[in-house]
């Protein structure tokens, strides 16, 4: 089959490392794959048999217009067979394509549980004609989605992100060359919370709460926050008001975020957004403990297998960050039952399985409408 992916940007976060992912296992399953950004610039991995290509758009009329001429030129030309777009702008801009030129079937995917204020949300009702079928990665999502009238409920439905879990998986050996290489004591307890230093993650929530773990345990404890945005001036003042400059390290942007999540002993999420959280899975998927707030797509990840606080309330989370901690890893059988609900329900070679048999299901119901090649 041939796939167009259609990305809102290919930086590193989690709903970008999704197309990359769903882009190198359908290449793995022997299809032809496309990826088009509408932004430049590249942090992900692709595959070398993809094409790309970066439609360097700006918010301006006239860049998106020509953004759309070279998208529709493009479709033209590569003649793909289902046009996937992913995030607000690329699913706006696919259905622009579908309502002036004949396309394939067009998939819109949402990623946040708020995708946007009431313009963003007039925008997708108004256009919802021209998607084949509008999916996002949580039940709360797609819930808000709905209640937000951006789209009717029969024409939306819950697809969730797909974990690698040949990557992220247990590795003892691993965990002892990061830890290692962190300067970490064995009986150091570190804490790791992944995700963009941007507001909606929280991370001040999570240095206020870890300052109270600090206040109230005796145990040697590191947190290090993997991740880059605007937000990293606000949290350094943060560590430092908390005069945690010896415990907290904002981690900047890695590559070895597997190594990382074998050599935490328990991972952190503080978000008061999320869609569907890949972190959380791939910690989970690494066997390592997690405690999270309550942000959307955490409980369908969790199961049992964690503990979930409310939103924005830095005691409680201290207080099951204590919990976890005192209780440690667990047993093997806890471990494996962390990894096992991913790999049973969330692996990616399962969920590109679904899109797949989405893809060919909206395919066979298309008419051929596709142009020749200019």
């Amino acid at each position: 089959m041939r796939i167009l992916l259609l990305s809102t940007g290919l930086k590193l976060g989690g709903a970008e490392q999704q197309v990359a992912a769903l882009a190198r296992q359908f290449v793995a399953m022997g299809h032809a794959v496309a990826v088009v950004s509408l932004t430049p610039g590249r942090d992900v991995t692709l595959p070398d048999a993809a094409t790309l290509l970066q439609l360097n758009m700006r918010k301006t009329p006239m860049s998106m217009a020509r953004a759309l001429w070279q998208l529709r030129a493009f479709v033209r030309n590569w003649r793909p067979e289902i046009i996937h777009a992913h995030m607000v702008h690329a699913n706006l801009l696919a259905r622009a394509l579908a309502a002036i030129a004949d396309t394939p079937p067009v998939i819109c995917t949402a990623h946040s549980a708020r995708e946007g204020g009431r313009l963003r949300m007039l925008a997708y009702r108004l256009t919802d004609r021209w998607a084949s079928l509008t999916t996002h990665v949580s039940p709360q999502g797609r819930q808000a989605m709905v209640d937000a009238g951006a789209v009717p409920a029969a024409r939306i439905t819950v697809m969730p992100n797909g974990i690698d879990t040949l990557q992220f998986r247990p590795d003892p050996a691993a965990r002892r060359i990061a830890r290692s290489e962190l300067g970490l004591a064995e009986d150091t307890r570190l804490l790791l919370n992944i995700g963009r230093l941007v507001p909606e993650k929280a991370q001040t929530l999570l240095i206020d709460a870890f300052a109270r773990l600090k206040a109230d345990t005796a145990t040697p404890a590191r947190l290090a926050i993997v991740g880059e945005g605007p937000e990293r001036p606000a949290l350094e003042q943060r560590i430092r008001q908390h005069r945690l400059e010896g415990s907290v390290t904002l981690a900047g942007m890695r590559r070895d975020v597997a190594a990382l999540l074998n050599a935490a002993d328990l991972f952190v999420l503080s978000s008061e957004i999320e869609g569907m959280p890949l972190a959380v899975g791939e910690a989970l998927a690494c066997a390592c403990p997690v405690v999270s707030t309550d942000a959307a797509g955490v409980a369908e990840l969790l199961g049992e297998c964690g503990e979930i606080v409310p939103r924005g309330n830095a005691p409680a989370l201290a207080a099951a960050m204590r919990k976890a901690l005192a209780a440690g890893q667990g047993s093997a059988a806890e471990q494996a039952a962390r990894r096992q609900r991913i790999v049973s329900r969330f692996s990616l070679e399962a969920i590109a399985g679904r899109w797949l048999d989405c893809y060919a299901s909206l395919a066979r119901r298309s008419p051929a409408t596709r142009t020749e090649p200019a």
